[in-house]
């Protein structure tokens, strides 16, 4: 899902942190597949952290993302079927595909495995590309993102039924798609494939999301488009809850899940935080252990 589903599109952000060490185009899957890659990948025994945008959004809306974590760990970052610099095609679209390109993508950049995190419409790709290529992924960051259609509020589903491409007239969305594709009725042709896309969303069964083995990082603001209760299930079917530490008042081992509901935030909200949300993202990917301090 996007952050266009119930509200405006963000404003560009302006490039912040450092310049990728790489990018460019590579042939995955029928596409031309544009990729950012920050550090040096191969040369570091922290793996990278594959950062995936949400819908109508490009490797440039994840520019912030890529420098807050860019100093411990190497960041690949890419632009999804019709998205930034990679062009729309005559391919259907649906978040399985987008796993198996993000899938590609590692492989073609030689990343044996990688910790992945998406946001939106890339949480559900981060999912799928966690559940059809589990070798492929070492931690899991689910932000603001579903596994099933009915765990966005039914206003957004509606939101999204009424977009037109008018919407984006003007937008860096738009002057993106048509600096690779000039052809007017494309982009109109994209927006209605996207449509299609985030109405039907995906169905990974309960039984799916329990067998990804993966440890997983659970994210949603407390006024998202995801329904609290969907994010409070996705953490439970993920391993999350520990009625030992709920008994003794210290968690004593690293928890299989975690969960953040990040208050007064919406879901185009929860987009900017990234300096709280990399304070405790930081912390997950590397295993850091419980803190139990003293009380008397």
């Amino acid at each position: 899902m996007a952050a266009v589903a119930a509200e405006p599109s963000p404003p560009p952000s302006k490039p912040q942190g450092p310049a990728p060490s790489r990018s460019g185009h590579l042939p995955i899957n029928g596409l031309k597949l544009y990729y950012e890659v920050y550090g040096e990948l191969g040369k570091s025994k922290t793996p990278p952290l594959l950062l995936i945008p949400g819908a109508f959004l490009s490797t440039d809306a994840m520019k912030p993302w890529a420098a807050a974590f860019a100093a411990k760990r190497p960041v690949i970052v890419f632009d999804q079927q019709g998205h930034g610099r990679t062009a729309d095609t005559s391919r259907k679209m649906s978040y399985e595909q987008f796993g198996d390109d993000a899938a590609a993508l590692l492989r073609a950049l030689k990343v044996e495995r990688a910790d992945v995190m998406g946001y939106s419409q890339g949480g559900g790709v981060a999912l799928q590309l966690a559940l059809r290529h589990p070798t492929l992924v070492n931690k899991l960051v689910s932000l603001s993102a579903t596994y099933r259609q009915d765990g966005w509020y039914p206003a957004v589903l509606k939101a999204i039924e009424g977009l037109r491409a008018e919407a984006f007239a003007g937008s860096p969305i738009e002057a993106a798609f048509k600096k690779h594709t000039a052809e007017p009725k494309a982009f109109e042709a994209y927006v209605e494939k996207m449509k299609v896309l985030n109405i039907n969303d995906q169905n990974i069964t309960d039984a799916q999301m329990r067998a990804i083995p993966a440890r997983t990082m659970v994210i949603v603001g407390d006024a998202d488009g995801v329904k609290l209760e969907h994010a409070v299930a996705m953490f439970k079917l993920r391993g999350g809850g520990d009625e030992e530490a709920a008994t003794t008042g210290m968690l004593t081992k690293v928890p299989a899940a975690r969960l953040v509901i990040l208050p007064a935030t919406s879901h185009i909200g929860i987009s900017g935080e990234v300096k709280v949300l990399e304070s405790m993202v930081t912390p997950f990917l590397e295993d850091a252990p419980p803190a139990n301090p003293s009380l008397w």
